[in-house]
């Protein structure tokens, strides 16, 4: 018993599409982020507690040095992106607006470029600075 040939069907012209209503939008590869100060974040995951607001904010700090190590020793540009993303997905998981924008500068900027590292670590010496909830 032969079996009928299987029929691929097209969806506007594109044979691997699955569902057209999925594929009539454009792509926008961007998030839609909140603007928001990294202290109302930590605030609102805390509530009152100043011990865990405190411990929040080290651990913010504490990551985000991790990722600029990381940043500051990439020497391609592969590690380079990666490290930026990384610092790009915390800044935008605790909505701290001036980070996503320095994040995105250093995606733009050639791997090493210096003043994109001194603005990152200025950003990391102002978090430091600043610690009352």
């Amino acid at each position: 018993m032969r079996f009928p040939p299987v029929m691929v069907r097209r969806y506007h012209g594109c044979p691997r599409a699955r569902n057209p209503g999925l594929t009539l939008l454009p792509y926008a590869p961007r998030m839609v982020l909140h603007a928001g100060a990294l202290d109302e974040t930590l605030a609102a995951a805390a509530g009152n507690d100043p011990a865990l607001f405190l411990e929040l904010r080290s651990a913010f700090a504490e990551s985000l040095a991790h990722h600029l190590d990381l940043l500051q020793r990439a020497r391609c540009d592969a590690n380079w992106r990666t490290a930026v993303l990384r610092i790009r997905g915390l800044a935008a998981s605790f909505q701290v607006q001036p980070l996503i924008e320095l994040a995105d500068a250093a995606l733009l900027a050639a791997p090493g470029e210096p003043t994109v590292v001194r603005a990152l670590c200025g950003f990391m010496t102002e978090l430091k600075g600043e610690g009352t909830p």
